[in-house]
């Protein structure tokens, strides 16, 4: 019963506006920073290295390089603080923590770009376009064969 309670108490904090990314996703961040009375946005953009945890104390963590200086940069999903999250790019990875990345520099430290299926009513004019093209070029060309 007190597991419910919490757990009731927490879903009044919970975003529901937030998009689904996990690791390798290259984000965007929007935070709140407060300097004295002033309020302004700060983006923070970068790759999702790891996501922790669960509920409201869900966090993840993005990382960015920026004048060969690598900085990583924790997040409360759920933080007030944070705005929102933009997805800019979906990365193809086979882990769920890239610690992997801080040993890495350069063009070694890229992640592969995951290209979801497309809908099929998109993909069907491509279909009959590629499966009528072999079948025009194989009636000969000019008799070339004999």
């Amino acid at each position: 019963m007190p597991v419910d309670l919490v757990r009731a108490v927490e879903e009044r904090y919970l975003k529901s506006d937030l998009p689904e990314f996990g690791s390798g996703d290259s984000v965007r961040v929007h935070v709140k920073i407060v300097e004295g009375s002033r309020e302004r946005t700060q983006v923070f953009e970068g790759v999702v290295m790891r996501l922790r945890h669960g509920g409201l104390n869900k966090t993840f963590t993005v990382r960015r390089v920026t004048h060969g200086i690598g900085v990583e940069r924790t997040f409360l999903l759920h933080s007030p603080r944070v705005e929102r999250v933009e997805i800019t790019r979906r990365g193809k990875v086979r882990r769920a923590q890239l610690y992997y990345l801080r040993g890495l520099s350069g063009k070694a430290a890229r992640i592969k770009e995951r290209r979801d299926r497309m809908p099929t009513a998109a993909a069907a004019p491509r279909r009959a376009a590629a499966g009528a093209a072999p079948a025009a070029s194989a009636g000969g060309e000019g008799g070339a064969e004999a």
